[in-house]
């Protein structure tokens, strides 16, 4: 995918004394009292306003930060705990800006953080006169927030079209890169991971992949959905029976190209969702009328690790058991394993996945580790983000 990006233009000097716009996620969690409980989305947006910076630019920041009412601000909407923690990390002021749509004071080598944007009427229809409004206030607009690229606002799509230069930051541009990667110009076998609670939720994910990947590997209540249309019991288990044939053509489309989905041969089973309930391995073809599947048994589990390990490239989308009770995580933990040990190009998002990776603490094993939600499951889906539409639409003048 070609775009311009903002590394690009400060190779070429285009930078100094240009006013910068940066739409950065900041959307970051907080408590009751407004404090800031973890702070990963305003440490990641650091290197784009520091090259920003460096380059001698005025820059403007700005991000949504929960679910504003359009035209209305709230003290709860403001982002003036993320200005003060933008301010410790950067070890200097940033001031932040209110009612800043129609202009904004700030020169070289400073750097102001704008309020809210989800606060402005019309953001999130992309109204046009507020796009064009957004564009004037700056030379060169920067799109780093991967998490909202799925969506066409204001500030991530409608001011890209009319600002004179709109770019890529670094954020986006390692998304775009390690997605291309990924799914573009795999090396293989490229396997993909795909679990979750629902088939419903995920089914055109893997409707996508399986015209692309080597293996399909599904966890969750998605496998026992697949389970139940390969005709084995699933006892009680979660499922949605009334999509087993969606499950079956994606086994069959697999199947037609030489490739496959992957069923386990066994099986973790309980007879109650509780994190203290027994656990018992079975074979598959054994679990019980009143038995709880709640995560793949240990041979599947060394199955699909040695498959991981010999991938070209691995995309990884959920845990494959409730890996949140110790006693249904082994699954998870040997797959999570897998993909650390493997020598693929491995690409991981979702919050369980992110929440996994953390629990064993493979983040550094991991190729990379996506920082949008819906956004990277749109791109499993085969869409073509919004921001990344409008951003080729520019380079390509």
């Amino acid at each position: 995918m070609n775009v311009l990006r903002f590394s690009d233009l400060i190779a070429a000097g285009k930078v100094a004394g240009q006013r910068v716009f940066i739409r950065a996620d900041l959307n970051v969690p907080q408590d009751d009292a407004g404090r800031i409980t973890e702070d990963t989305r305003i440490r990641a947006s650091l290197p784009c306003i520091r090259m920003a910076l460096d380059a001698g630019a005025a820059v403007m920041v700005t991000s949504h930060l929960g679910r504003p009412t359009e035209g209305a601000f709230n003290p709860e909407d403001s982002l003036a705990p993320v200005a003060q923690r933008l301010a410790e990390l950067l070890g200097r002021e940033v001031p932040l800006v209110s009612g800043w749509v129609d202009g904004v004071q700030v020169q070289p080598g400073q750097v102001v953080l704008l309020e809210n944007c989800r606060v402005n009427k019309g953001e999130k229809k992309n109204d046009e006169a507020l796009a064009k409004k957004m564009a004037a206030l700056c030379d060169i607009f920067v799109h780093d927030a991967f998490g909202t690229a799925h969506r066409a606002e204001g500030t991530t799509y409608g001011i890209a079209q009319f600002a004179k230069i709109a770019c890529a930051g670094p954020l986006l541009a390692a998304e775009i890169d390690a997605i291309t990667k990924a799914l573009a110009h795999p090396k293989r076998p490229l396997l993909a991971i795909v679990a979750g609670s629902k088939v419903s939720t995920k089914l055109s994910i893997l409707q996508s992949l399986a015209k692309n990947v080597d293996g399909l590997i599904v966890g969750g209540g998605i496998a026992n959905t697949f389970l139940l249309a390969e005709g084995l019991p699933i006892g009680k288990s979660l499922a949605e029976a009334a999509l087993l044939d969606e499950a079956k053509a994606v086994i069959a489309a697999m199947k037609a190209r030489g490739a496959a989905v992957p069923i386990p041969v066994d099986v973790v089973v309980a007879k109650e969702f509780k994190a203290d309930a027994p656990a018992t391995v079975k074979k598959v073809s054994e679990v019980a009328a009143d038995d709880l599947i709640l995560d793949i048994g240990p041979q599947t589990a060394a199955q699909l690790a040695a498959q991981l390990k010999a991938a070209g490239t691995i995309v990884w989308n959920g845990p494959v058991g409730v890996f949140e009770f110790d006693a249904f995580a082994k699954g998870t933990e040997t797959i999570a394993r897998a993909i650390a040990e493997s020598s693929a190009f491995s690409i991981a998002g979702g919050g369980d996945t992110l929440a996994a990776i953390s629990k064993y603490g493979i983040e550094k094993d991991v190729g990379y580790i996506s920082t949008g939600g819906g956004a990277f499951l749109e791109v499993l889906e085969g869409k073509t983000l919004p921001a990344f539409e409008i951003l080729a639409k520019r380079a390509a003048g």
